[in-house]
């Protein structure tokens, strides 16, 4: 009766072999990564609604949306190809093909997006005046992207993490920028993340040579597996990405700025279940059993998720004043995308597990359907309730997927 009083050897035992996971490792430097990218995002948004406009802030929040919706179309597919093949094939070969590919393709659309900026986002056409710095910016930003993802497949997480803390540049750029209105918040950010890219391709080249290579037979054998998984990606990134832009066009600059922030703060509980998936994902493509790895995963995604979302719940008010008393209009929106993460873990663990098992066509199915009943929920409550709309969207749509899940789960006997 004894044994369940474990002495303090064992405790520490205990720890050291948790310390040795790699899954759990890898989790711990990507949730030091994600704190790290939340408390600085934190503290810029914090700072940008001192020193700028509300109408700055909501049309910055455009501006970044249409950086991260260029880097989602240009991907290809190939970052999650890079995360699943970089463990068992020829690093150079994955890597450089990887990369070169998305490069090439984030110039194609970045200036295909600012040819057609007016008719997809008229309010924030004036960046066309600025077109060579939002492609410099937009390859920046592919690189970062593509640099993190190998070095958490090389294992490389603490030095994934230093790039997190290396973005953190943007905070004290918002001063000298601020006489730019809603270009210093986006320029601040933009050169943050040069430094944090040439560092990055600098880290790299310690575990990967670089080389001017396109491997097109590893194209043509991951050809299935990446552009599916492109298709995918979008229909997964499309929805926050386009809500600002969406609210900006159907609303007002005012009232993006409201989501965003809201959103920003809302996401933070889901520090530990990215992080967990992400790892998941790896060591599932290292080879760990998935039903051990699914049960570790939710039990250690839940313990952390429950008493997040309470503080939020609770406490999200005063969250919300750090950016500005007009800002604390948006909590009832807050609560609503705190309490969607219970349902939005389950979707986000469904993703890995799928993509491990190789079965792409289940990730684009239950992809498309968030994507129309998010959007399509979110275009008809914006224009009848407001910017709370997107928040019962998100909500609604993540518990339909989340019974849908699992339910399909069941039939396949995989629990």
């Amino acid at each position: 009766m004894f044994e369940q009083f474990a002495s303090p050897k064992s405790k520490l035992i205990s720890i050291l072999e948790y310390s040795r996971n790699p899954l759990y490792r890898n989790s711990l430097y990507i949730v030091l990564g994600r704190v790290s990218d939340v408390g600085f995002g934190f503290l810029f948004w914090t700072v940008a609604a001192r020193l700028y406009s509300v109408a700055d802030v909501g049309i910055a929040t455009a501006l970044i949306s249409s950086l991260l919706l260029i880097v989602a179309f240009s991907r290809f597919g190939f970052d999650t190809a890079l995360i699943r093949f970089l463990p068992t094939q020829d690093h150079s070969r994955v890597f450089n093909t990887c990369l070169w590919i998305t490069i090439g393709a984030t110039v194609i659309v970045t200036l295909v997006y600012l040819l057609a900026i007016d008719l997809i986002a008229p309010e924030i056409a004036f960046i066309r005046d600025f077109a060579l710095i939002f492609l410099l910016l937009a390859i920046v930003s592919s690189v970062i992207d593509t640099t993190g993802y190998a070095l958490l497949c090389l294992r490389k997480g603490n030095i994934k993490l230093l790039l997190n803390l290396l973005t953190g540049l943007r905070l004290p750029l918002l001063l000298p920028f601020v006489f730019l209105g809603s270009l210093g918040i986006f320029f601040s950010l933009g050169l943050a993340n040069l430094v944090a890219a040439i560092i990055a391709v600098a880290l790299i080249r310690r575990f990967v040579p670089l080389a001017l290579r396109i491997d097109r037979a590893f194209v043509r054998t991951t050809f299935q597996f990446s552009s599916m998984n492109y298709l995918a990606n979008l229909l997964n990134s499309l929805p926050a990405l386009v809500m600002p832009i969406l609210i900006v066009n159907l609303l007002s600059p005012e009232n993006a700025a409201l989501y965003y922030i809201a959103f920003a703060i809302g996401s933070l509980v889901l520090i530990v279940p990215e992080a967990m998936s992400t790892s998941f994902f790896i060591e599932g493509s290292h080879g760990i059993n998935l039903r051990k790895g699914t049960v570790m995963t939710l039990s250690v995604t839940y313990a952390a998720l429950i008493p997040a979302v309470l503080f939020i719940v609770l406490f999200g008010n005063l969250l919300l004043n750090f950016f500005g008393s007009e800002y604390t209009t948006a909590f009832d929106l807050l609560r609503l995308i705190a309490i969607s993460s219970f349902f939005v873990t389950i979707f986000n663990l469904f993703i890995p597990l799928q993509n491990i098992r190789m079965q792409v066509r289940g990730v684009v199915i239950v992809n498309f359907l968030r994507f129309a009943i998010y959007l399509g929920l979110s275009y008809v409550l914006l224009q009848s309730i407001g910017v709370i709309g997107a928040g019962i969207a998100w909500l609604v749509t993540h518990m339909i997927l989340s019974v849908g899940i699992v339910a399909y789960v069941k039939v396949k006997g995989w629990i």
